[in-house]
Formats: C-alpha cells, structure tokens, sequence
C-alpha cells in the first residue's frame, strides 16, 4: 500500500479486500485491538465543519489506543497563514498520521508530498475515499457480497460519487450514475474508473434519467445536491435537480429489496424525502457507523 491515502484508486482490489476483512475482526472484536495504536498521534487538518469524519477519526484513534488533535480552519489555515509544504514538514516531526479534510484537491496532494508520515484524504473537491470505502463495506456487510450487484447513484456527479464509481471499477459492482445535464462526474475519472473496469468486470452506465438507472437496482444512493462551497448555487441546482429526488415512486422501480443509502448530512425534501431515509430500505445509519470502522482499518493498515 502507499503511504498515503488520497483517494480509492491508490488501493488495489487486494488492498481493498484486505481492509474490509480488517473492518470485519475490529468490529467482532473491539477489545482486541485497543492498544494497537498505543501512544500514536493522530492530526486532523480540517478547512471544513465535519461530523462524521472528524468524531469517527477522533473516536476511532482513541479506541486504537492513540489520540487526535484537532487542527480547525483557524488554527492551520492551510497555504494561507503558512505555506503547506512547511506545515507538511512541521507536523511531521510532531504527528505519526494526518487526515486532512480541504476544498482543493491539490491542497491534500501537496501536504502528503512533503510529509514523511501518511496522509488521508478526509474529503476534498474531487474525492472522498474514506466515505467510499465504508459505503462499500456496509453494501457488502448488509447483502453478503459484492461482485455482480448493481448501484444506482441518482444525483450530483461529486466527490462522493468519484470515489464510488473508483471503488466499484476496482472490485467489479456495477454502477449506473443519473445526473442532470451539465453536473455530470469528472471525465479523468469516469475514463479512469471505465479502463480499471476491464480489469474487474464492472459495468458502468451513464444515463441523464433516474427511473432508467434505478431498474433492477440492489442500492440506490444519492448525495446533496448543493454541497458545502456552493451555497450561491443552491436555487440553479435545485431547478436543475428538479425530477432527481429519491422518493417512494422512484423507489418502486427499483428491486424490492432495494437498499437505499445517502453519506450525509442530508436536506430532507431535497433529494431525498423523509418517508424514504426512515423506512424499511434505508441503510444510512449503519452506514454512517461504518465510517468509524473502516477508517480504523484503515489507520492500523497505515501506521502498522
């Protein structure tokens, strides 16, 4: 494995497989492993409000026997107050591990250039691996397997999205992905995730209608439609959005026993309705749980 994780593509179908059965011992058994990480330091960097992702790393490094410090956007600010590549080699000296959780991409790229201790992509504009990851494992947790199931992604062509779309090109799930014209996924990675697809059998299909991809669907998961930098564009998008929500009707065209899933926080009426993400097919909380677990494979991958 390389040293960081930036986003889903530096990991192999292996590497994968192999944090996910991970995920399975630490959580039969917690008690195993709470000084695996004993004494080891966790930084989190973050430019953004989090919940999920700053509590499960601050909770998950404390379970592993270490601690976090919690570096908020007026503390670093990050290539503003200090240029990144001297914030990299500072920490360095200080931490065993950094999340770091940005607006820009490059930003999370350039600190794990110049740090000599591992970096994890908590999110940035373009990828979310960490979320992926844990919605995979929780798919997979809940159905038993993953090869040859079919995801429908119904909604923004996001960070979110990409590091899905990246997961299920390496292991061999099918996606189908419906967004409206002009929010569709970034093209490096729809070609990245069609060519590592011929690898792994995964089928990937594109459509600009919802009821189309949905069909025949074991998940169906869909993100916000205006996420956290793009407040201006809220009124555009929901226009834009409009025919995208995950409601009962949509739900009825997929299988029965569709699944139904959404990384949170979410805008109840937006594109999700509230009958949806509380009944019978939703498996948002466990998947937000997971988060905790996966990431905790994933730190005792890194600092072990």
């Amino acid at each position: 494995m390389n040293k960081d994780l930036l986003g889903v593509s530096d990991l192999t179908k292996g590497e994968i497989e192999e944090i996910f059965c991970k995920t399975d011992e630490l959580k039969s058994k917690p008690d195993k492993f709470s000084r695996a990480l004993q004494g080891k330091s966790l930084g989190l960097i973050f430019q953004k409000p989090s919940n999920r992702t700053r509590v499960s790393f601050e909770v998950g490094i404390a379970q592993l026997g270490g601690y976090a410090v919690y570096l908020g956007p007026d503390e670093i600010k990050l290539g503003v107050r200090e240029e990144i590549r001297d914030v990299a080699r500072t920490l360095s000296k200080y931490l065993d591990c950094i999340v770091a959780r940005t607006f820009s991409h490059n930003d999370v790229v350039e600190l794990a250039r110049y740090s000599s201790i591992p970096v994890i992509n908590g999110l940035s504009d373009l990828t979310h691996p960490c979320q992926g990851l844990s919605d995979l494992y929780t798919i997979r947790e809940k159905i038993g397997h993953l090869k040859g199931l079919k995801i429908a992604y119904v909604g923004d062509g996001n960070n979110v999205l990409h590091s899905l779309l990246l997961g299920c090109s390496i292991i061999g799930v099918n996606i189908s992905i419906a967004t409206p014209k002009g929010y569709e996924p970034d093209k490096e990675i729809f070609h990245q995730a069609l060519e590592k697809s011929k690898k792994s059998g995964a089928c990937i299909k594109f459509s600009h209608k919802p009821e189309v991809v949905v069909h025949d669907s074991h998940v169906i998961y869909t993100d916000v439609w205006t996420s956290m930098g793009q407040e201006k564009e809220r009124d555009k998008r929901l226009k834009a959005f409009k025919g995208f929500q995950v409601g009962l009707k949509l739900l009825s065209k997929a299988r029965k026993d569709c699944l139904v899933m959404h990384c949170l926080p979410a805008h109840r009426g937006e594109e999700i309705t509230d009958e949806v993400i509380e009944g019978r097919h939703s498996i948002v909380w466990d998947q937000a749980e997971n988060r905790l677990h996966v990431q905790k494979a994933i730190l005792l991958k890194l600092l072990k």
